[in-house]
């Protein structure tokens, strides 16, 4: 993973590879997808959740560069994996799924850094409240059907997220947007 999957595609820092090679990804699958927990691409864990692939993860953390002062939010569906890559490195790190997060109306609490284990389809409300004023999100964003990687920071109260690469993220099914049609 870390030699054919993360340096070959430009993932190079060394805390990053680090941390990639520390967490074993078997022990955040089920038994029978242990075989497959480091191929290149997405492992389907069953009702309609995926551990992202070596490759989101790596460049998620590379465009996250979480700090040790960082409070961290991380939404996901259910694989503690991108969780347990960051917990050493920052002050404080909570996880909650992605349906609990489109589901609330209100922030409880404000975090310096969002970190959203899939694809939304639109940002999503609940998340831009979580964030505090100049904290980072990184995520996954559909557009026009291609999911990419995107940060962005919140300023004056509202957050923009810029694409940063091209890459297969699962999308979300709580970040999902109500399919409909028009001319």
């Amino acid at each position: 993973m870390i030699d054919s999957q993360l340096r070959t595609s430009g993932i190079n820092d060394p805390w990053v590879l680090a941390r990639m090679a520390a967490v074993p990804r078997e022990k955040f699958v089920p038994e029978a997808q242990r075989d497959i927990a480091y191929m290149d691409r997405a492992v389907p864990l069953g009702d309609g959740t995926f551990l992202a692939s070596p490759l989101v993860h790596g460049m998620m953390l590379t465009e996250a560069a979480p700090r040790r002062d960082d409070t961290v939010l991380i939404v996901e569906s259910g694989t503690s994996y991108l969780a347990e890559l960051v917990r050493p490195l920052v002050a404080s790190l909570e996880t909650r799924s992605a349906e609990e997060i489109a589901a609330s109306k209100s922030a409880r609490k404000a975090f310096s850094l969002v970190l959203v284990d899939g694809a939304m389809e639109a940002m999503n409300s609940g998340l831009s409240k979580r964030l505090e004023e100049g904290g980072r999100i990184v995520t996954g964003v559909v557009e026009r059907g291609v999911t990419r990687l995107a940060v962005g920071r919140k300023t004056a109260g509202s957050v923009t997220l810029q694409p940063v690469a091209d890459v297969g993220i699962p999308v979300l099914k709580a970040f999902e947007q109500a399919k409909n049609w028009s001319f």
